[in-house]
This record gives C-alpha cells, sequence and structure tokens, in this order.
C-alpha cells in the first residue's frame, strides 16, 4: 500500500454487527456441514458420534469457511454486506498461513470472555487483539 493512501478502519461497532450478521451466516452453514452429516449417520448406523468428533468437526468445518473467505483478498457475505476487508499490515491481500494464524489467534480471544475483543476498545489502531497478534487489519473497501 503506498504511503501516502490513507486507511479508512471500520469502527468497533461495525466490526461486531459484522461479526454478529458472520454469526448466523455460520449458524446456516454449520447446520448444513456438521448436524445434518451426523443426523444422517445417527438415523443409518444407529450410533451417535461423541462429543470430541463433533467438537473438532466444528472447529474444521469453520477452519475452512474461515480460511477460505479471508485468504487471496476474498470476503465473507457477512464483511461484504458491511464493506469490510481483511488484509495484512501492509494493505496486502492475506496468505492462507496468516488466515490460519488469525483463524488460531480469535479462538482465544473470543472463548476468554471477548478479552480480544475488549482489546481494541485501548488499542492504538482500535484493531482486535488477534487482528494485532497475526498481522493483519481490517479495512473499510
Amino acid at each position: 500500500m503506498p504511503a501516502t493512501q490513507v486507511v479508512e478502519r471500520p469502527g468497533i461497532l461495525r466490526r461486531l454487527l459484522s461479526m454478529a450478521y458472520e454469526s448466523l451466516l455460520l449458524f446456516a452453514v454449520l447446520a448444513v456441514l456438521l448436524v445434518l452429516p451426523h443426523l444422517l449417520l445417527g438415523a443409518f448406523a444407529h450410533r451417535l458420534a461423541s462429543p470430541v468428533l463433533l467438537q473438532a468437526h466444528c472447529f474444521l468445518v469453520m477452519l475452512i469457511y474461515f480460511l477460505w473467505f479471508w485468504s487471496n483478498g476474498r470476503r465473507t457475505l457477512a464483511m461484504k454486506t458491511w464493506r469490510i476487508r481483511l488484509v495484512t499490515r501492509d494493505g496486502l491481500p492475506v496468505r492462507p498461513a496468516r488466515a490460519l494464524l488469525r483463524y488460531l489467534l480469535s479462538w482465544p480471544s473470543i472463548v476468554l470472555g471477548g478479552a480480544g475483543i475488549l482489546w481494541a476498545l485501548f488499542d492504538r489502531d482500535r484493531q482486535f487483539l488477534h487482528d494485532r497478534l497475526a498481522g493483519t487489519q481490517l479495512i473499510i473497501n
């Protein structure tokens, strides 16, 4: 990104609303790719998957979902709707390895009482903690 170009970052409220919308979309994705296969398994094999298997499957489905959309300049539907793009600190498209790092760092950021989200209130650039650590940033596009 040229040094003269000013980067406009979305506000915290906009990012939180985008996350809320993303959770609704992700709920539908998980319903199809997680619940349906396990219901069919239970119906035909008369067995239920263990909780560990269900959690691992959920984690993997979301991993693939976010890595696909965050990599190479692609955006999720929620990001498109709220005109948000994920880029590196230099403004370049995020590569899969960095998207994986962001995904893995976002879990403790959210699960630990939203501490990584609250971090944005005190961060000089208003970034979430997982973005700061992964070397990514959300910009308006």
